[in-house]
């Protein structure tokens, strides 16, 4: 248990610092996918931003209606990067997306 709480403050401490400007229901399901079981191994850090970048990809970009249209996965991801950054500017994130590197 305290090995858990300790992680949900760690996750709390990077989820904050990442996104300082981020709306509570964004941060509150992207906390939640931080935290979940397949998420543990990563530092807390790592997984705050690969749940960021699902969240904000799924609920605050075009992703979804790309895949639909019959883009590969990739492709749409590529197309997508611009809105995702400008959501995460607006949020005031610490960190961009880079296209040219992995999430990870």
């Amino acid at each position: 248990m305290i090995a858990n709480t300790g992680r949900k403050r760690a996750i709390a401490k990077a989820l904050t610092a990442l996104l300082p400007m981020a709306p509570y229901s964004d941060t509150e399901c992207i906390r939640t996918d931080a935290s979940a079981k397949h998420m543990k191994t990563l530092p807390p850090g790592i997984a705050v931003w690969l749940a960021t970048i699902a969240h904000v990809r799924h609920q605050h970009s075009q992703y979804e209606s790309l895949l639909g249209e019959g883009y590969d996965r990739d492709s749409a991801r590529f197309f997508v990067v611009g809105e995702i950054n400008r959501t995460l500017t607006r949020w005031r994130a610490t960190r961009l997306l880079d296209p040219d590197e992995d999430e990870e």
